[in-house]
């Protein structure tokens, strides 16, 4: 949403690319040296190769084409790993000259991911060795030796891809012999992580916490024995999980040595499932934004807004130097006298079923929660909104990003602090919710449980995918069913997904729909009429309903946007 209008000044279109893979005419493998008796048995054998896990970036590393980039996601240990794009004639090498003892062997490895993996050494004065994968979904250890020179102080360590190939990723590379006099990494593997504990569960989360380890760089959960997280600090919400269901959590401890062994195990058992109530939400309910401010629209207090709006979204919360944290400042251009003047709608609205909320971003927002300093100041400032001016809650309006991990946690203090009765909505644009892999859509999933309703922004997006694979245009009942799909079928409840269009023409740079459409969308849903060329494969009766920007503009049309869904909605099976 914008303080100018409703969207963005650009239309997103979706462009598919097919990518060609040019066959290799051989691979060959260099064959192995056979391993030889280090010149130095007594010396204990170190890690040579610095910045081993990618921890530091791509410190000590040189990637050709500046091919490599250090990254959060996958990693095997500690909390990042390197992905390296092989483009044109380019294999992505990633190198680094490390010291070496003559006469020594070595024995090098790698966790790999992706196609055609290389792992190799050259310079070492003997025979030059390498090995490969072809193909690995999961992390892979590559590992082979080698055996330097008579005069050979340094060797040259590398990995790469191949030609046409999609992007690989490597981590935790040892190059383990005799220190060479270069120094190492830590040798030293991290302790095992004690005081592991649950915290706070909802029915689909668990708090974990322990006792940091002072040599560790990061961590690693395992849920029943399946590494699920990774963290760089001594605590985290392990997301995704079933209803009533017991678990059983362990941690590791990482740094550029390996990774420790597994804590002891602690159980924790998930509550009953259910969504959100959203307060006072009726089961199909009308979502309108309100502006806080004059563009063109027709300006109105709270007070004016049509009945037929069971959540007024007061738009927008302002960002202020501490990050994460918002405050809202009342635009005098919207004819309030006072303050309290304002609140006192907001009182009246409550007292004729309605809620209130505070919406935060809009096109043009700044507000930022990507670390655990903001996300408190997030949830300590939204909450103390909520109880100076009455709102029931927010709506996540974030158009530039989120972070899906800091932001859940934003919203869960703050649901911690306000209580069942909290009314959280989002209003991601369709790119956002294309897939369950998008930051937004993570974030929605992640806080199911406390979330009311998803009303995804069905416009100012060109052309999108639909659930069914098929792309669909805009400005059709089918743009708005189709892509209503992918949220139903993706782990949404249908009373936590409603359709989100512009109330008029003048609301949207493009993708408006008349009411009648928008109508025909809710039954084929809900009912499977009115369906355009895509009909889903069943119907979802409890889908929540729909939303507009705004309900300014909705009113400059003598509200013919509301006097026409919200029956429909309200009417809804």
């Amino acid at each position: 949403m914008d303080r100018v209008r409703k969207g963005r000044s650009g239309v997103r279109q979706r462009i598919g690319a097919a990518l060609a893979v040019g066959a290799a005419a051989a691979l060959a493998v260099t064959g192995l040296a056979a391993p030889a008796q280090s010149a130095d048995a007594e010396a204990a054998d170190v890690n040579v190769a610095k910045n081993a896990g990618f921890e530091s970036d791509l410190s000590n590393w040189t990637c050709t084409e500046n091919s490599g980039v250090a990254v959060t996601s996958p990693v095997h240990g500690g909390t990042k790993a390197l992905k390296a794009t092989p483009a044109g004639q380019s294999s992505a090498e990633c190198s680094q000259i490390v010291k070496v003892k003559p006469n020594s062997t070595y024995k090098l490895s790698s966790w790999v991911q992706g196609s055609y993996v290389y792992l190799g050494a050259r310079g070492t004065g003997t025979t030059d060795v390498s090995t490969w994968t072809p193909g690995a979904s999961s992390w892979q250890q590559l590992s082979t030796s080698f055996t330097t020179g008579a005069n050979t102080t340094s060797v040259t360590v590398y990995t790469h891809g191949w030609y046409g190939q999609s992007a690989y990723y490597a981590d935790d590379i040892s190059v383990l012999g005799p220190d060479g006099g270069g120094g190492t990494d830590p040798v030293e593997i991290p302790a095992v992580p004690a005081g592991l504990k649950a915290g706070t569960t909802t029915s689909t989360s668990v708090d974990l916490s322990w006792t940091p380890v002072s040599t560790a760089t990061g961590y690693t959960i395992y849920r029943d024995g399946t590494k699920v997280a990774s963290t760089s600090g001594a605590s985290t919400t392990v997301t995704g999980l079933t209803p009533e269901t017991t678990y059983s959590f362990q941690v590791s401890a990482s740094n550029a040595a390996g990774e420790s062994a597994k804590s002891t195990a602690v159980s924790a058992r998930t509550t009953k499932g259910g969504g959100g109530d959203g307060g006072t939400v009726p089961k199909h309910a009308l979502t309108g934004y309100w502006q806080n401010f004059d563009n063109g629209a027709t300006v109105q207090k709270l007070r004016d807004v049509s009945s037929q709006y069971d959540i007024i979204a007061v738009s927008f919360a302002d960002a202020t130097t501490t990050p994460g944290q918002i405050t809202f400042n009342l635009d005098p251009a919207v004819g309030y006298s006072s303050t309290a003047d304002f609140k006192a709608d907001i009182a009246a609205k409550h007292a004729a079923g309605k809620s209130v909320i505070l919406s935060i971003g809009g096109e043009k927002g700044t507000i930022s929660v990507n670390s655990d300093a903001s996300a408190t100041a997030f949830a300590n400032s939204a909450y103390a909104l909520m109880q100076e001016y009455g709102f029931d809650g927010v709506d996540i309006d974030l158009e530039n990003g989120l972070n899906p991990t800091y932001m859940t946690k934003a919203l869960r203090q703050l649901a911690a602090k306000a209580g069942s009765k909290l009314v959280l909505t989002m209003a991601p644009q369709t790119i956002d919710m294309q897939s369950t892999s998008g930051g937004y859509f993570q974030t929605a999933l992640n806080v199911k449980d406390i979330l009311t309703v998803v009303n995804m922004q069905y416009y100012n997006s060109g052309s999108m995918l639909g659930c069914d694979g098929k792309v669909y245009s805009q400005g059709s009942v089918d743009f708005l069913t189709a892509l209503a799909c992918i949220q139903l079928e993706g782990g949404l409840d249908p009373s936590q997904v409603g359709i989100g269009v512009p109330a008029s023409t003048r609301g949207a740079g493009s993708g408006y729909v008349a009411p009648s459409v928008v109508n025909n969308a809710l039954d084929c849903l809900t009912r499977g009429t009115g369906c355009g060329a895509f009909k889903p494969s069943k119907t979802y009766p409890g889908l929540r309903g729909a939303m507009t920007w705004s309900t300014n503009w909705d009113a400059t049309a003598g509200n013919a946007w509301s006097n026409s869904v919200g029956p429909k909605v309200h009417s809804l099976p």
